[in-house]
């Protein structure tokens, strides 16, 4: 809890540093780099680096912890630190990393604001920062201990023992442990980062949704080929793993993390899912057929076509294992003839969502964002509707 003395000063001072820190955010990444050039080759991703997202997402959570600390200074914002201790984890992050990220966000504050940041404002802000950097570290402390592994050793051998070509953008590696060793267990909806070694040196890191039942001795990713649109550049681990991994490789990849996991109880489920977002779908679907599960399962996806769909067979076969699940596609431009129903963007309206489903939603933020207010719509409580988002999550903050 943030002391009366800080509060009074994080709650004044809240407009002036919340509509400087885009202007923050910049200055201290520059600053951090600067110093620490190793943290932008081989640990923050240079495409979210170079188009900002990364700085928003930083921002956003910022503003909202300490907003959470002032407003509501009997809680904390759980689902928002979860989410980032589980991405961190999946990175490697340690804690002797906090004092680096401190030191150079607050020389940028002081760089931005000047004369504002009173020794009294720097106190209170930086209490503000401990207390979030306090909690997550604890948090991922206890996510390395639960994976049985030191804190910031994530990364084993894996070899690739299979490609498949799911879509001419989407490929699925089949990974199983070089060393022999078994597959660590995951929860079905979790990830494992992938550290790719480029050709200028840099290793930079990607997480994938594991995109198989955890019952299996393999374990599954499948990367879509990221083409840059807009002037953004191509996704650089993407299309390296498509253009150089085949059989016989060998990966560096992560234990598994994420938060948004399928629980194990009897409520209704909706999955929804669009793009290659059907990746964390696929995953909850095959456990749910290997365990015999009786829920009631309604899938809810969206694509461009029938061609761009990965997994679209595999689905269907899933689905048709299960006592009570139904299937809901839309096709943007279908390339087949179609119902109109079903032809355009993904349109809840007419199924049926039972009381007490419990939502999980992986794909593009816009089409999440839609999928998320249908269903609050519907009165699905918000507390039970989790997403996944790969890269910056700059949701975060609005819907904590």
């Amino acid at each position: 809890m943030l002391s009366s003395q800080s509060a009074a000063v994080v709650r004044a001072t809240l407009p002036v540093v919340g509509a400087a820190i885009d202007d923050i955010t910049p200055v201290f990444y520059r600053r951090m780099f600067t110093a620490h050039p190793e943290l932008l080759r081989d640990l923050f991703n240079r495409g979210n680096q170079a188009d900002g997202t990364q700085a928003r997402a930083l921002a956003g959570s910022i503003a909202a912890f300490a907003g959470m600390l002032v407003d509501n200074p009997g809680r904390r914002p759980d689902a928002m630190l979860a989410r980032i201790a589980h991405k961190h984890a999946s990175l490697g992050i340690t804690a002797d990393q906090y004092t680096i990220v401190q030191r150079h966000l607050f020389a940028a504050i002081a760089e931005v604001l000047g004369d504002a940041v009173t020794p009294e404002v720097a106190a209170a802000w930086d209490e503000v920062y401990w207390l979030m950097a306090g909690a997550l570290i604890a948090l991922e402390a206890r996510l390395y201990a639960e994976a049985g592994v030191a804190d910031g050793d994530v990364w084993s051998q894996w070899k690739v023992v299979g490609r498949l070509e799911e879509t001419p953008d989407v490929a699925t590696f089949m990974l199983r442990p070089a060393d022999r060793s078994p597959s660590p267990p995951f929860k079905p909806g979790q990830y494992v980062s992938v550290r790719c070694t480029l050709p200028d040196g840099a290793n930079q890191i990607r997480q994938y949704s594991l995109s198989c039942a955890p019952n299996g001795t393999d374990r599954w990713i499948s990367v879509k080929r990221v083409d840059g649109t807009g002037g953004a550049p191509d996704g650089e681990v993407s299309n390296r793993l498509h253009a150089n991994v085949k059989e016989g490789d060998v990966l560096t990849v992560s234990a598994p993390f994420g938060d948004t996991v399928l629980d194990d109880g009897e409520s209704p489920v909706l999955l929804a899912s669009a793009g290659i977002g059907s990746t964390q779908t696929i995953s909850m679907l095959a456990h749910l057929a290997a365990t015999g599960s009786s829920r009631r399962v309604i899938v809810v996806h969206a694509d461009v076509s029938e061609s761009t769909h990965p997994f679209r067979t595999e689905l269907g076969l899933l689905v048709d294992k299960l006592s009570d699940a139904e299937a809901h596609i839309w096709y943007e431009r279908p390339e087949n003839p179609r119902p109109s129903r079903y032809t355009g963007l993904a349109d809840l309206t007419g199924i049926d969502v039972p009381e007490g489903t419990r939502a999980h939603l992986c794909g593009p933020v816009p089409f999440m964002s839609s999928v998320r207010e249908q269903l609050l719509g519907r009165g699905v409580p918000a507390s039970r509707i989790h997403y996944e988002v790969f890269g910056p999550d700059l949701w975060l903050a609005s819907t904590t």
